[in-house]
């Protein structure tokens, strides 16, 4: 199951369950879409993978599958890919 992070790590802009702006590679790292665009030029920065769309969590199930609550920070992925 995805821990569906809250926020992008690249910005830390908040990414919901319900964004439809978040987009994680295959370990999960998670990033908004402007962030995949335009500083990590879809790629991730962590692991090379590609960044795709999060999938959405149907509200119903995030009573019992609650969504990750741990921020993932790091302000030096903005510099490392410019």
């Amino acid at each position: 199951m995805l821990e569906m992070r809250p926020n992008c790590e690249c910005c830390d802009k908040d990414l919901p369950p319900e964004a439809t702006d978040a987009l994680i590679c295959s370990f999960e790292c998670t990033f908004c879409a402007a962030c995949a665009k335009d500083v990590l030029h879809d790629q991730c920065p962590n692991c090379g993978g590609e960044l795709v769309r999060r999938p959405r969590r149907p509200a119903d199930k995030l009573a019992n599958n609650p969504a990750s609550i741990k921020r993932i920070f790091n302000p030096a992925l903005r510099n490392k890919n410019t």
